[in-house]
């Protein structure tokens, strides 16, 4: 069994920010040299989640108002540290932080419409993202 570790930093430009980082993913667990194994990718945040879905413009946008119905902006009792990011710390428990992802053959094996996505809800701050690939 082996291991290989890498962190990915994200700079988001918006403090609400959806990153398709699957082609991120894939060259770690390339350059992992694993043939068969799992891929855990991780916000290293607690108002960033990493999630699997399809890389398509209107569900992203769907995805974004589901997450603001649910986890709205508001005067959050979190807001009494002098914080203001109550809603993404929702956000992130709703999506959640890390998915684990199969290796075959030494690639990612993710369905025809899967791809991995970095969703940020406080950024505008370098963030981290760690990838750790586990196999043979």
């Amino acid at each position: 069994m082996k291991s290989a570790t890498e962190y990915l930093t994200f700079r988001t430009e918006r403090r609400e920010e959806f990153v398709c980082i699957t082609e991120e993913v894939a060259k770690v667990v390339r350059s992992s040299g694993i043939q068969e194994g799992f891929a855990l990718v991780s916000a290293m945040h607690i108002t960033s989640a990493v999630y699997v879905n399809d890389l398509e413009d209107g569900l992203i946008e769907d995805i974004k108002d589901w997450l603001r119905d649910i986890a709205p902006d508001k005067d959050y009792r979190h807001h009494r540290t002098g914080e203001d990011n109550g809603s993404a710390h929702l956000k992130n428990l709703i999506l959640h932080h890390q998915v684990i992802l199969p290796i075959t053959a030494g690639r990612l094996d993710l369905g025809p419409w899967q791809q991995v996505f970095y969703a940020e809800f406080d950024g505008l701050r370098p963030k981290r993202v760690v990838v750790k690939a586990i196999g043979e």
